[in-house]
């Protein structure tokens, strides 16, 4: 996939956005220093692109849904962007139609260009410090990603956070996969091991109940095609699906599987929550990898993270990060080829 490290754009003032390539364990992996994005993502003995995403800066800068990015300070949505902390409130940009506020703002860490702190053949650790009153944060929050192919299909992602003052934080890795290079994700099958979801409202924020899934179109405990989704009584899914209360040591929870292709991927986490985007609204007006057009449903995402908006609800996990402590959030992506 080319040399190791090379410049992929220039940012305002000709800031140089680099672009950096790792591979390990049957994976090849290209990473941006702007928004930690996964740029490409390659399996040996699979010929497309295992990921959506772009071949040029200015296509993620004005195109972009978050392909491969690393969303936040707070990734997901925060209803009406307000929370309180120890008494204090706070009031974040609404960048989500004027109404919520998502993935961290309109210029968040996903849109900012991280420094390359440490690389190796199979690794490259990304730094940041998202700065005091950004979009409305309290707090300088720092914050190092890491990706590592250690072999065996893994694309290891490891994120870690510290803040000088209490402040929601929660990330994820935004990827949307595509595991056969079809027009759609809709032939794959996912398996999720989850037992309750969030309902939410008209703005996709969650209403505060824990619902069951048994008896929903989001019981997805046993092999279900995402072509579900599209059917009479189907939701095409954009929620988070509760895997525990709070934060835990790594495990599987839910698997992907396109028969067409025979890859898989497998997806082991520490978070507490897993949003399951099927990437209804894609649609960029570009041409993505390899000159390819991205529709609806063309990509999924499985964003391993604390449950939306949990800063307003006391029973979802926690999400406020204080001084003294260090957030840390472990996902593996596994792929297999048949």
């Amino acid at each position: 996939m080319g040399q190791e490290q090379d410049i992929f754009g220039r940012l305002d003032q000709a800031e140089a956005v680099e672009r950096v390539t790792i591979s390990g364990g049957g994976l090849t992996a290209r990473v941006l220093t702007w928004g930690a994005v996964i740029q490409d993502l390659r399996l040996d003995g699979h010929d497309a692109p295992l990921v959506l995403g772009f071949e040029d800066l200015p296509s993620y800068l004005d195109h972009s849904p978050f392909f491969g990015a690393t969303p936040g300070r707070c990734a997901n949505r925060i209803g009406g962007g307000r929370f309180s902390i120890d008494s204090n409130d706070y009031q974040l940009e609404r960048n989500e139609r004027g109404v919520t506020h998502l993935h961290g703002g309109s210029d968040g860490i996903g849109r900012q260009n991280w420094r390359i702190a440490e690389k190796g053949a199979d690794f490259v650790t990304l730094t940041l410090t998202d700065p005091d009153g950004r979009a409305g944060y309290p707090g300088n929050c720092a914050i190092t990603c890491t990706y590592r192919l250690p072999g065996e299909g893994v694309l290891s992602v490891v994120y870690e956070a510290v803040t000088d003052a209490p402040t929601p934080v929660n990330l994820c890795q935004h990827s949307y996969f595509i595991l056969d290079g079809g027009a759609d994700a809709l032939g794959h099958e996912i398996r999720l091991a989850a037992e309750h979801y969030l309902p939410v409202d008209e703005n996709l924020i969650p209403t505060g109940e824990v619902r069951p899934v048994a008896g929903t179109p989001f019981d997805l405990r046993e092999w279900t095609p995402l072509a579900r989704q599209t059917e009479e009584g189907g939701v095409a899914f954009d929620h988070n699906f509760c895997l525990s209360p709070e934060r835990v040591a790594k495990r599987p929870v839910a698997e992907v599987r396109s028969r067409v292709s025979g890859v898989s991927l497998a997806v082991l986490t520490t978070e507490p929550g897993v949003q399951l985007y099927t990437g209804s609204k894609v649609g960029p007006a570009v041409p993505g990898l390899e000159g390819r057009r991205y529709g609806a449903f063309a990509g999924f995402c499985l964003e391993t993270q604390v449950w939306p908006d949990a800063v307003n609800h006391a029973h979802f996990p926690k999400a406020v990060l204080r001084p003294g402590e260090t957030l840390r959030q472990e996902t593996d992506y596994v792929f297999r080829k048949a």
